[in-house]
This record gives C-alpha cells, structure tokens and sequence, in this order.
C-alpha cells in the first residue's frame, strides 16, 4: 500500500518535471525553478521514458525537441496536473474557512447583538464574505435563502440542525416622562388606560402575558403604533409614547441609563425565549458555516 502510493506521488512529481522541461527549454532551467539539479531532472526524465520504452525528447546541445509520443504524453500530463490541482482546491475550498456567507438575522438582535461582533469575525477569518441581512421575516434555510439563521423561540420540525446561542427574556417599561405624565400601572389591569406599543406581527396578537399567584392569565392591550421590531419599540417608549414590552436585549442600554423604566415585574411570566442558530446540517457542513457558528455560541452567550 505504501509503495503504491509512493509511485503515485513520484509519478506526479515527474508530470510536473516533464511539464517544466518542455515549458522551460532546458534541464537546468527546470531544475531552477524545481529546486533539483540539471542531473536529477534528467534522471527523472530518463525513468519515464524507460517505463514507457518510447523516447519523449530528442535531446541536443541547442535544443530539446518533443517526439510525437512526447506531445502525446505532454498533453496527456497537463490534464492530470489541471485535474489534481482542482480536485485540491475542491477540498481546500470544503475544509477552509473561506467563501460567501449569507446570515439570516432579527433586526433588533441582529444590529444590537450580532453586527458588533462581525469585525472581529472577519479579522479571524478575512477570506469568508459574510452576507447579512437583517429582518423579522423568516427565511428558507432549508431552501437554500440563507446559510445560517438566528432564530427566537421554539423551533420548527425542520431537520435543520440547530445550536443554542442563548436566551433573553420580556420586559415591559416605560419612559419616566411618560410614566410622570399617565402614572405608573401598579396591576396588569391598570394597562387598559394606557398606550401599550405593539409588534405588527400577524402571528403575534396583541396580548401580554402575566403571573399572579403561580396562575398565568393574558391581557389584551391596545395602543396607538405598531412596529415590526423591538428596538423601534424600545425607542418610541423611551421618546415618552407609550409603554411596551419587547427583548430584555434591545433595552438593556435605555435601562442601565434610565432613558427606560421596567414595569410590573411582579408579575411577570418568566418567559424565557431561547436563541439558536439554524443551518443545513449533514456530513458536509462548509467550514464558513461551521466557524461562524462557533464563534456565534462562544460570544453571544
């Protein structure tokens, strides 16, 4: 076994001699650029030609001149070089980070949480193209829409492949300024008089969950605008609108800086939404995919 793949290597390497000796006109100048001496390219020239008892190049001391066998077997080695050099840079390309990557990501998530991180990503890895886009729409992984999605809450059956990035909960709050000006809900009921801002989802009805005595109940709320992401939410409530209950993510900072205000936290259903990356899974999972999604679970959780 270990001889034949031996003399597979040696007779490649002397394709690429014999290839360089036609190319280059002469046994030196193959050696130059093949770092071999003049007489081990002419060894190697002479084994080929005696495991195929045919003469390949006539020899003299102005020139080198291909036989009729020689031009057979030239072109016959430049189509196995050309095909073992793309059979590598197939694998190459399989096993290397390197290539498009389009990601599928939730506006809010994705600007606040995913986009910071991608400078990095790319530092690491400066060969792949990551393709974003940020949207609340869910998009066709399986159908060849995306490479990688991030998706919210419980997944679908798909046979996708997942990992989990992580988890966030809801929050309801308000503005000071708001909550100065309409009052402060102290009882889920209190939010019947007031403006609740709302996603627009048509999957999502605009009902808010809640816990009181370890019995869960929902509200229904109302409210003046609707949006389809939770950071415009956020912001429309730290402008003074009205109240709204969105991602601890995408308010986190309007909190820490007072610009918001958590709202009926005795009540709350700890709802907890987990985060996962989807992607095609199988046993031939390109390597962009794979180190993205890595990186993904070791800086999002």
């Amino acid at each position: 076994m270990h001889a034949k793949a031996m003399d597979g290597a040696d007779r490649a390497r002397a394709l690429e001699v014999f290839t360089a000796v036609v190319d280059l006109g002469s046994f030196s100048a193959a050696g130059r650029v093949l770092d071999l001496t003049p007489s081990a390219v002419s060894r190697t020239i002479d084994r080929i030609e005696a495991r195929l008892g045919v003469r390949l190049l006539l020899r003299s001391t102005r020139a080198l001149t291909l036989t009729a066998e020689g031009r057979s077997y030239l072109q016959a080695a430049r189509r196995i070089l050309a095909d073992l050099n793309d059979a590598e840079q197939q694998i190459a390309d399989q096993s290397a980070p390197r290539g498009r990557l389009r990601v599928s990501a939730a506006q809010s998530h994705g600007r606040l949480c995913v986009v910071p991180l991608l400078g990095e990503f790319v530092r690491r890895y400066p060969h792949i193209l990551v393709d974003i886009a940020l949207t609340d729409a869910l998009v066709d992984v399986a159908g060849g829409e995306a490479d990688v999605a991030i998706r919210f809450g419980p997944l679908a059956d798909s046979g996708l492949m997942a990992r989990k990035l992580g988890e966030t909960s809801r929050v309801i709050v308000a503005s000071p300024d708001y909550l100065a000006r309409s009052g402060t809900p102290r009882v889920p009921e209190d939010l019947h008089h007031h403006n609740c801002l709302n996603f627009n989802f048509r999957r999502v009805e605009p009902i808010w969950p809640f816990r009181r005595d370890g019995q869960d109940f929902s509200l229904k709320v109302k409210g003046t605008i609707e949006a389809n992401n939770g950071e415009t939410l956020g912001e429309l409530a730290a402008q003074g609108v009205g109240i709204t209950r969105v991602g601890s993510f995408s308010v986190v900072g309007e909190i820490e800086n007072g610009r918001l205000v958590p709202l009926l936290e005795a009540y709350n259903p700890g709802d907890i939404e987990h985060i996962h990356a989807v992607f095609v899974g199988g046993g031939n999972i390109p390597a962009r995919v794979r180190v993205f999604v890595d990186f993904l679970v070791d800086n999002l959780r």
